[in-house]
């Protein structure tokens, strides 16, 4: 499976040799798909962002088209196991836009493996669609209960893993559930599929100069990534607030800027280790306070003022980090470089969106708040890829592999 790029229409990427849905027997079966539907909602309870959903449809429409019904599993949030706070966390509104997004009635039922959603799957014919209520209301998802996996599996034919953002877990439905199903009946959808592909290429064989930016809060969230990124990279750009961690670690002072203390270490041993590779920001939007009203100014150089906190890239750095990524082959990016969800911290991350989405290069967002600046500004398009997994894309980029995959046949 090749994907096309606005610039470079030859681009192929070479498939991973695991079995996909393609390799099903489809017709008149029932697919249980595990989907990431943990998608943002608004405090009225709508879906705020679809896109998630929107990704999984590929592998759903080739599933209804070859004569399949559908059972969807699915997490959102984090529930408590307290019926009151856990009512926002209901799939209701999820099934409704999945309606809509299919054009075909969906069926959504309150259990996961109870007589209702038994029910409900035994008259399921083909081309229905059946949505369980979220599978980590059942505490048997996230111990893995095999009990459990094995009544999660017992409702349908066969088992496909559609779900990227949480092929880094070893939860029920991502590892004993595929492992009830024989080999031949189990299988990753497209997007899965699409994202290894895009990993494979970053990781084995990416269009030189390589480019990556990492932002966000922490450098402990990004230590492993950074070691393994740094042989193939030509440069690795640091924004967001783990940039002041890095210039604590260099002995600079860093105002009120968020530091982890305990990385010290960690930091001076990426920035020995990276050498030349690693570029931090050569000016800083500092502010007085987390507030959007409070008053802001740029500062130049590698020094924090006392009483002022980094919230931000400033200007000069944006500009740099444009350029370089104007010139590089690929580039990949995860982290915000400010405090993007207020206005006026967000400038830097714009314009990296911006620059990236005007360069020739093969542009590889990876997932998280990236995903969603990118996505806010108008961007997302305008990416070669927009990863719909956070931590899995994170752990992929260390160089870890999922035990949710191993169970899935090679082909």
């Amino acid at each position: 499976m090749g994907i096309r790029h606005k610039f470079f229409p030859e681009l192929r990427i070479l498939a991973l040799p695991k079995q996909t849905i393609r390799d099903l027997d489809l017709s008149g079966k029932k697919v249980l798909v595990r989907v990431d539907f943990n998608v943002p909602l608004t405090k009225e309870g709508a879906v705020s962002d679809d896109r998630r959903i929107k990704a999984a449809l590929p592998t759903l429409n080739f599933a209804l088209e070859h004569g399949a019904s559908l059972v969807l599993v699915s997490h959102l949030g984090r529930p408590s196991g307290k019926p009151e706070e856990d009512a926002a966390f209901r799939l209701d509104r999820v099934a409704e836009r999945l309606q809509e997004l299919l054009g075909r009635p969906v069926t959504k039922v309150n259990d996961t493996v109870g007589p209702e959603a038994q029910a409900a799957s035994s008259t399921l014919a083909p081309g229905g669609v059946l949505v369980l209520e979220n599978v980590r209301f059942n505490p048997g998802e996230k111990k893995g209960d095999p009990t459990f996996a094995a009544a999660l599996a017992g409702l349908a034919d066969a088992y496909v893993n559609d779900a990227f953002g949480t092929c880094h877990r070893d939860e029920a439905s991502m590892v004993a559930v595929p492992e009830c199903f024989p080999a031949d009946r189990r299988a990753i959808g497209f997007l899965v599929e699409k994202e290894l592909q895009i990993l494979d290429t970053l990781l084995g064989h990416p269009k030189p100069p390589m480019v990556a930016l990492m932002g966000g809060a922490k450098v402990s969230d990004k230590i492993l990534v950074i070691e393994n990124l740094l042989p193939k990279v030509e440069r690795l750009l640091i924004g967001g607030a783990m940039t002041y961690t890095f210039l604590k670690a260099q002995g600079h002072p860093t105002g009120k800027s968020r530091v982890e203390a305990d990385k010290l270490d960690e930091a001076r041993h990426l920035l020995q280790l990276a050498g030349d590779k690693l570029v931090l920001p050569q000016d800083h939007l500092v502010s007085t306070s987390l507030d959007p009203s409070a008053e802001t100014k740029v500062v130049a150089g590698t020094e924090i003022p006392d009483g002022w906190l980094g919230l931000d890239i400033g200007p000069a750095t944006a500009a740099a980090y444009g350029e370089l990524i104007k010139n590089a082959g690929t580039v990949i990016w995860n982290g915000p470089m400010g405090k993007f969800e207020d206005e006026p911290f967000r400038k830097g991350t714009v314009k990296v969106a911006e620059a990236m989405a005007d360069s020739a290069a093969v542009t590889v967002v990876g997932g998280g708040e990236t995903a969603e600046a990118v996505e806010e500004f108008g961007y997302a398009e305008k990416m070669t890829h927009v990863s719909t997994g956070g931590g899995a894309f994170l752990e992929c980029l260390e160089g870890k592999s999922f035990n949710s995959l191993k169970v899935i046949p090679d082909r």
